[in-house]
This record gives structure tokens, C-alpha cells and sequence, in this order.
């Protein structure tokens, strides 16, 4: 099952079974992902017919199989009523990466009361440095980021370099060893506001 992050774009609803009798309902969407849940905004008034059009972002892990969209009726003085509500697989999205707005059918009792349309995006997880042999990390405290950088690669060459930077100046040092060749380097900079000022060893 991939990971990664799915971003949901809530467009709107129609032909939605209106609960209020004597005034048009107040309808909101209740989108659960597993076990993350996140409410839509009240669309106030507007009926069967309710326009949201707000993005809302999940987290995916190992078993994310479906998003669930339940559409209720917001009243003031009494308990929410039920709408109906809409099942969508994940599978296709991970599939295609992205899914323009469609129209899904909202359910209740096992009888068709509408459809919600909502369009889908699937970023996955980055796998960039996984099985390269290569380490990043960064560290940034307050007013100055220092990050490293190390990479090995066995029988030929090795190389490997690190950065500083102190708010105005910058530090770099790179080394570089080939064997057979054989050939030995070393460059150290230093940049200190208006000035630079440089070493290089072969």
C-alpha cells in the first residue's frame, strides 16, 4: 500500500434529500480517512444543492483503502441530521496519481438520495535516497542552517563535502581521493561578507 499524501478538492453536491421542511438545510461534509476526520465548512441555506469548494489534506499510510464523505444537516436547536453518505476507493488514485472532479453518489438506507463531486490528488512519499547509500541532514538553529551531505562509492572513488552557513558567511570544504589514478585534492572557501578567500591543494 503506497504512502504519501491525498489532497481532496470538495466542489459540491446535488439532488440531495433536504431534511428540513420548512426552510432550506444547512448541509457540511464529514471526510474520514482511516482514522484522520475533517469538517467542511456549513453551507448555509443552500439546500439540496450546496456549493463548498474547499481543499482539505490527508496523510496516507498501510491501509488507506477508501475516503468517506458523509453529508449532514446542521441545526441549531436539535441533533445534526443525516444526509447520506459517499465511499471512494483509493486504488484508481494510486494508480493515476490525480482525479479531476466526479460525481460520486451519496447513499442512504441503500437508496440513492444524490451525488457530491470531488476531485483527488495522490503525491507519494519521496524515495529519493532510499537504497543509494547517501545521508542528508540539516539542522537549523534560529539565525544560521548548517546541513551535510555524505556519499560513498566503493572500488573507484570517494567524495565527500560539507557546508556551514552562518547568516553573512559561508563555509565549504570538499575533499576528493581517486585511486589508481592516483590523484589526491583538497578546496576549502571561505566567504566572509565582501571578501572570499580560498586554499586549493592538489
Amino acid at each position: 500500500m503506497p504512502q504519501g499524501t491525498l489532497e481532496v478538492l470538495l466542489v459540491s453536491a446535488k439532488d440531495l434529500n433536504d431534511t428540513d421542511f420548512f426552510s432550506n438545510m444547512d448541509p457540511f461534509v464529514i471526510l474520514t480517512c482511516r482514522t484522520q476526520e475533517q469538517r467542511s465548512t456549513v453551507s448555509s441555506g443552500q439546500g439540496s444543492e450546496p456549493q463548498w469548494n474547499e481543499n482539505f489534506v490527508f496523510t496516507i499510510s498501510d491501509g488507506a483503502s477508501e475516503l468517506n464523505l458523509k453529508i449532514m444537516d446542521k441545526d441549531t436547536f436539535t441533533k445534526d441530521d443525516f444526509v447520506g453518505d459517499a465511499t471512494i476507493p483509493l486504488e484508481p488514485l494510486f494508480m493515476e496519481g490525480s482525479l479531476p472532479p466526479t460525481a460520486y453518489s451519496v447513499v442512504k438506507d441503500g437508496e440513492y438520495c444524490g451525488e457530491i463531486r470531488v476531485g483527488l490528488t495522490f503525491t507519494p512519499e519521496s524515495e529519493s535516497c532510499r537504497g543509494q547509500g547517501c545521508c542528508e541532514e540539516e539542522v537549523n538553529y534560529g539565525g544560521w542552517k548548517e546541513s551535510s551531505r555524505k556519499e560513498e562509492t566503493y572500488g573507484e572513488w570517494k567524495e565527500s563535502s560539507m557546508e556551514v552557513n552562518y547568516g553573512g558567511w559561508k563555509e565549504s570544504s570538499r575533499e576528493e581521493k581517486s585511486y589508481g589514478g592516483w590523484k589526491e585534492s583538497s578546496r576549502e572557501e571561505e566567504s566572509y561578507g565582501g571578501w572570499k578567500e580560498s586554499t586549493f591543494q592538489d
